[in-house]
Formats: structure tokens, C-alpha cells, sequence
């Protein structure tokens, strides 16, 4: 259970998201209809949205507003739910579910889903591009960083070697290396895009939110891997045990699950540390950082 600031930190940057989204996504009566009305079954269909809620709170620990980090917290969303339309299909992890709902596929079709998962992408650097929030050099910064994060060197990359390590036996410096660039990529750049928007940010501060961003994406998913192996995930609709049906190297199968909790617990304490010299606008990373390892979904 988080606690009361943070829940209310999260309530609130949930609500602004859904709102954009709602407003901002194309009409499901929209030409072509069943395309629109796809991209809004998989964009509205709630989670965590922990990614725009690392870019606002990022941004509260540099001084940058939630208007000027709008639309790269949508975007961000944007490309983390293409993702998950693409990694549900039958030739990635063939899901079912996804948040309790039919995935994309399954509500739709898979020419459906991947041309929604397509134009979600497309949509995230659109937003960017089109952001009156910033200057076209901050919008430039922001779209840039945000291709190299998801790109063949980022997510992309993570995804591939995920696929390829499939029945293979792992050591923790692969495992790690998949999982910086599938799940840390995109959370990295969550939190280094206030940067962005803050060219007068001070070098120092710039490391140090690189370096919790860094920790708190392998914290956040040695944490899913124990998640997946204790069957939690179950309660949001998620397959359990998808991981070792896939025969996919994990944390706790590679270092055991009281090992895997002591990495995760010592992860969010290194993410800790990096921000310590951060005043109390930092606090929502703090709070942020203990729930990585606190949540039971």
C-alpha cells in the first residue's frame, strides 16, 4: 500500500494522463474507426502509468512544471503501450490478458493491434513535436532522447535479446544487460527528460536523476520477476509464471528469491542515495522509490 502522499501524487498524475489521453487520442468515431477504437482500448485501459509519473516527479525535483512535461509524459505512455500491444501478440509473449481486459488482439485482431501498437508510436512523437509547452530546442532534446530509448539501442534492443535469450542459461551481467535496455530504457529516459526541458540544470543534478533512474529500472523489474514467480501479477489479469513458460531467464531463478529480494531492496536504496542532496521537490522519487519494491502488482 502506498502512502498517503505518494498515493495521492499517483491519483493525480494518473487522472491528468487519462485526461489527456482522452481528449487528446482520436475519436473511436474517427475515420478509420476500428483503428481508432483499438489505439483507445489499449491506451485507456488503465495501469500504473509509473513512466509519466517518474517525468512529473522528476520534473517537481528540478523546478520544471507539470504543463511543460505534459507531453513527454504522454509520449512516454504512448510508447510504453505500443510496447505492450506488440509484446502481447502470439509471436512475442501470446497474452491473453492484459490489465484484466483482452489484449489488443484479442478484442480486435492482430492486423488490428499492430497497426494500433504502429500508430501509437508515430502519435508519441508527434505530441512532442507539436508541444507549445517548450522550445523547438527542448522539443528536439526530448525527441531525440525518446527515439534512442525505444529504439534498437534501447527498449527495441531489451526486447530482442529477451526473445533470443528464450531456453538459454543466463549470467547476471546478460540478464542485467536485457532488462537496462527492455524496462530501464524507457524509465531512464522518464526521469532525464525534465532535464531536458531545464537547460540551465545543473550537471550534478543531471547524474545523480540518471543514476536513481538506472537503479530504479532494474529494482522495478527484479521486483516484477518476483511478482511473476509468487503469481501476484494475477490480480491485474497477467498470466503468472509467463516468465517460465517462456523459458525465460529471471532474477529470482537466477539468484534465488531471498537474493532477488536483497537486490531489489539494494537497488532502491542505491536510487536513494543518488538524490539524497535533492531537496524536498525530490520527495515524490523518494516515495516513488520505496514503492517499486512495496507493491504487490
Amino acid at each position: 500500500m502506498a502512502n498517503k502522499p505518494l498515493q495521492q501524487f499517483l491519483t493525480a498524475c494518473q487522472t491528468r494522463i487519462e485526461r489527456a489521453f482522452d481528449t487528446r487520442l482520436p475519436s473511436s468515431e474517427q475515420e478509420p474507426e476500428r483503428l481508432h477504437q483499438a489505439m483507445r482500448h489499449a491506451a485507456l485501459g488503465g495501469g500504473k502509468r509509473l513512466r509519466p509519473t517518474l517525468a512529473y516527479a522528476a520534473a517537481s525535483a528540478v523546478g520544471v512544471t507539470r504543463e511543460q512535461i505534459d507531453a513527454a509524459a504522454c509520449a512516454l505512455e504512448l510508447i510504453h503501450t505500443y510496447s505492450l500491444i506488440h509484446d502481447d501478440l502470439p509471436a512475442m509473449d501470446d497474452d491473453d490478458l492484459r490489465r484484466g481486459r483482452p489484449t489488443c488482439h484479442k478484442a480486435f485482431d492482430e492486423a488490428t493491434a499492430i497497426l494500433a501498437g504502429d500508430a501509437l508510436q508515430t502519435l508519441a512523437f508527434q505530441w512532442l513535436a507539436t508541444d507549445s509547452a517548450n522550445s523547438p530546442d527542448a522539443r528536439l532534446r526530448m525527441i531525440e532522447l525518446l527515439a534512442r530509448a525505444s529504439g534498437s539501442r534501447g527498449m527495441i534492443a531489451g526486447q530482442a535479446l529477451d526473445l533470443a535469450s528464450e531456453g538459454q542459461t543466463l549470467n547476471r551481467e546478460a540478464l542485467e544487460t536485457i532488462h537496462l535496455h527492455k524496462t530501464g530504457a524507457l524509465i531512464q529516459a522518464s526521469v532525464n527528460m525534465a532535464t531536458l526541458v531545464r537547460p540551465d540544470c545543473p550537471g550534478e543534478q543531471a547524474s545523480a536523476l540518471d543514476g536513481y533512474a538506472r537503479a530504479i529500472g532494474l529494482a522495478f523489474q527484479v521486483q516484477d520477476d518476483l511478482l511473476d514467480v509468487e503469481g501476484e501479477t494475477a490480480v491485474l489479469g497477467k498470466q503468472s509464471g509467463q516468465d517460465a513458460a517462456h523459458q525465460k531467464a529471471t532474477y529470482p531463478s537466477l539468484l534465488g528469491l531471498e537474493a532477488a529480494r536483497e537486490e531489489a531492496a539494494r537497488l532502491v536504496a542505491e536510487a536513494q542515495r543518488c538524490i539524497s542532496s535533492f531537496d524536498g521537490g525530490a520527495d515524490p522519487l523518494r516515495w516513488i522509490a520505496d514503492y517499486i519494491i512495496a507493491r504487490d502488482y
